[in-house]
């Protein structure tokens, strides 16, 4: 089977991570990965250069995908940036599913997304562009997640759930059924939402209420 050629934008931890799974889809051949900070080899993978060596990956191999391994835990416009950056050279960003991840019928991924080992998402749910749901999070039924979205490791999204665009979901986090969440809000570790947030900031506790 032909595998298709990716690179991996960043590596720290999460690249790592990333890196690991798309090795295990026997799906991609990764050709190396970029950080403005050299690393060396990461699980045999080269390190190729900061980004800039994108735009000439770009024009040697035009049928090159790309994937973003930059898993922010701030609020931060960091993700959106690398993935326009990446659509503007050309890449495609197709979407990542672990080979130990659930993803039922009737579910939508989008574009530069990446589901993690032993993540769950339920029928009816729409996942956006840039999404991460990291590992064992839960996305039950009919839940919407809006584009560069983290949905960290443990996190329960309960049945009908939105989160807008830019937030962040801690780690250990749950929402219970119905709850919208705005754009650009971060939600504490182990934090439980049990009303919905209109407002961006950051919300921690039980129930969950906004700090700053």
């Amino acid at each position: 089977m032909t595998r298709t050629e990716i690179v991996v934008l960043g590596g720290g931890g999460h690249a790592k991570v990333l890196i690991s799974i798309l090795k295990k889809s026997h799906t991609y051949a990764v050709l190396g990965y970029t950080d403005p900070t050299p690393r060396g080899d990461i699980l045999g993978v080269p390190y190729l250069g900061a980004d800039d060596a994108l735009s000439m990956l770009r024009r040697q191999r035009s049928s090159c995908a790309a994937a973003i391994g930059i898993g922010t835990v701030r609020l931060s416009l960091l993700r959106t940036e690398r993935r326009q950056f990446l659509e503007a050279l050309g890449f495609t960003l197709p979407p990542i599913v672990a080979p130990a991840a659930t993803v039922n019928e009737d579910v939508e991924v989008g574009f530069a997304s990446v589901v993690f080992d032993g993540a769950v998402v339920n029928s009816g749910s729409r996942i956006g562009q840039g999404v991460i749901l990291n590992t064992h999070c839960t996305v039950e039924h009919d839940c919407t997640i809006e584009d560069d979205v983290h949905v960290a490791p443990g996190v329960t999204l309960s049945g009908g759930v939105q989160v807008g665009a830019r937030s962040i979901v801690g780690a250990g986090a749950t929402v219970i059924q119905a709850v919208a969440i705005c754009a650009d809000c971060f939600i504490g570790a182990g934090a439980t939402v049990v009303a919905p947030i209109s407002q961006p900031g950051v919300y921690v506790g039980t129930p969950a209420r906004r700090l700053r």
